[in-house]
């Protein structure tokens, strides 16, 4: 609204001619460029009417900065980051009143507010000047080699602000390694948040849940695939915590309307880091925040650790070795889909193929592999990538989920035209994704040409060895919960105890999976539009093992417990 009255005010002052006001305007709201900055970009807008018009514009005063002695800015009131970042220019200090005015050409990224407020605690005043002028300024007065005013000892920031790349030094230095030990106000936030991020990692979680509430502030860890209580600070830093993850996110810590999403990276040590991936959601008393750990070793995961059997594991191999064709891995959300594809990648990624992946965010990287964020605000959603890949000679293509017919329709010709393609599928088996994409609209004979087996996958949490108890289970119990016959005659039951080791008796997950290959007997029965019972009964006399014989398999062994088998299955 605001950059559309502003481009009619142009049009009005004969700034620009109302064609190339709207052509502008489109532009700058299609590339999320401001509408400024893509004025000051042409050499012909006098950058001093601009910058008077945008002040009556957005309510601000105007400064000419020829008045101003640039050698007695406050250069250390204000992270050279900050500076870089949002093209300001710290203008004014005053400490008595706690207030610092500060010169930008574009009050339409005023989100450079709110980080100056909350890293100085002062309060901001704007005035805008000519854009010219101040982009002259910016780069001398960041540059280490230019004049007295920006000489290091000037620029060195007093509270610096948290990138996307943080120090996180294991076991007790705070979270932001260049922090001043004076920093008093900021101390209890840094404290927090650094025991919250370092708290998860030691627990081995795989996501932070903050909720704010009316009175209090829940912090909440999903250790295993279940959600526990973790401690949690004052709720009266809440909101500043949330602040300073945002910001070392780099989300705008002024809008807390929408949703936002975000990434961040913490260095454990010198040769270990962490991804987060961020979320934050608007509530009744603040903003949620989830943030999802990303753990680079996941993708250096073996097909045995995953918790395929030999049987499985061979048919998984044999697969991934395919020149083409389409392998599925299914399941809810948080039942390991990413990791089993991220696994097969691994195996995948050689100096022969070319490989490219494209995913809802990228969660982890790999080296060697050209991953492609999927961003639907510019346009790239998955069959736009999934396009664009089949331009650049591929030989092995991932697209994090098929969701829509298109994409479905063009990942199976890609299948069918040489190409290996692996994906995911929201269905409970893996029979029923064949019937998932017959009813999206693929044609049956397209589908049996292109499909070479589906996987579908639980993770159930793993007993701690160190504590487990033996147990017996009256053995009409184990009928019922779908153990044969033999497995009860030769099982060794165990029950969760507890230690400090584990959390409630249980450490770590394991796979529960069911492999389909699609045999020709299976390719037959698709081009017959068979039910999945058909298929599942075909299936079974080709040694296939369903989800809940595969996880009544690993409480026979005593790897998971009757109980955590019958809450994933």
């Amino acid at each position: 609204m605001i950059a559309q009255s502003l481009a009619e005010k142009l049009v009005h002052a004969g700034h620009v001619p109302e064609e190339l006001a709207r052509d502008l305007n489109e532009t700058a709201i299609r590339e999320g460029i401001p509408l400024i900055s893509l004025l000051l970009g042409r050499a012909s807008t006098d950058s001093l009417k601009l910058a008077k018009l945008v002040a009556e514009n957005f309510g601000y005063p105007v400064l000419d900065l020829t008045t101003v002695d640039l050698n007695n800015l406050p250069s250390d009131a204000v992270d050279k980051k900050l500076i870089a970042q949002y093209r300001i220019i710290p203008l004014k200090l005053c400490t008595q009143r706690k207030t610092i005015t500060i010169a930008i050409a574009d009050p339409a990224s005023l989100q450079s507010v709110e980080p100056i407020k909350f890293k100085t605690g002062l309060h901001v005043n704007i005035v805008v000047v000519d854009g010219r002028e101040l982009g002259s300024i910016i780069d001398p007065f960041l540059s280490s080699q230019a004049r007295t005013l920006t000489s290091a000892s000037q620029m060195q920031a007093t509270r610096p602000q948290a990138t996307r790349t943080t120090a996180l030094n294991l076991p007790n230095s705070s979270i932001f390694s260049d922090d001043s030990a004076d920093d008093t106000e900021e101390a209890p936030v840094a404290k927090a948040v650094n025991d919250i991020l370092l708290g998860a990692v030691r627990d081995g979680s795989s996501d932070i849940h903050l909720e704010p509430g009316d009175k209090c502030f829940r912090i909440r860890y999903r250790t295993d695939g279940l959600l526990r209580d973790a401690e949690a600070p004052s709720a009266d830093i809440a909101g500043r915590i949330v602040s300073r993850l945002k910001v070392m996110a780099g989300m705008d810590i002024a809008e807390r309307r929408l949703p936002q999403d975000g990434r961040l990276r913490i260095t454990l040590s010198q040769t270990q880091s962490l991804d987060f991936r961020m979320s934050t959601l608007p509530t009744l008393w603040g903003e949620k925040v989830v943030l999802r750990i990303l753990d680079p070793s996941a993708a250096s995961l073996t097909i045995e650790a995953l918790g395929y059997d030999h049987n499985q594991q061979t048919l998984f191999r044999s697969a991934l070795h395919k020149k083409q064709g389409m392998i599925l891995v299914t399941g809810p959300t948080g039942s390991g889909k990413t990791v089993s594809l991220y696994t097969g990648l691994s195996l995948l990624n050689t100096m022969e193929r070319n490989i490219s992946t494209a995913e809802d965010p990228v969660e982890i990287n790999l080296d060697g592999i050209n991953q492609v964020a999927v961003n639907r605000r510019t346009g790239l959603d998955f069959s736009t990538a999934l396009r664009a890949f089949l331009r650049q000679d591929p030989d092995v293509i991932m697209l994090g989920e098929i969701r829509d017919q298109e994409t479905a329709e063009i990942a199976i010709k890609a299948a069918q035209t040489g190409h290996l393609v692996l994906s995911t599928l929201h269905t409970n088996s893996a029979a029923d994704a064949i019937s998932r994409l017959l009813n999206m609209g693929i044609a049956h004979y397209n589908l049996a040409d292109a499909l070479t087996l589906i996987i579908a996958q639980r993770l159930a949490r793993r007993l701690c060895p160190a504590c487990k108890i033996a147990t017996q289970i009256d053995p009409q119990s184990l009928a019922n919960a779908g153990m044969s016959d033999q497995q009860i005659a030769s099982a060794t039951l165990f029950r969760p105890a507890g230690c400090p080791r584990c959390t409630d008796g249980y450490r770590g997950r394991l796979g529960i999976v069911e492999v389909l290959q699609i045999s020709p007997d299976i390719v037959q029965l698709i081009n017959q539009k068979a039910s999945t019972a058909d298929i599942i009964e075909c299936a079974r006399r080709e040694e296939y093992r369903c989800l809940r014989e595969s996880a009544m398999s690993k409480v026979a062994q005593g790897l998971t417990s009757l109980a955590e088998a019958e809450r994933v299955i």
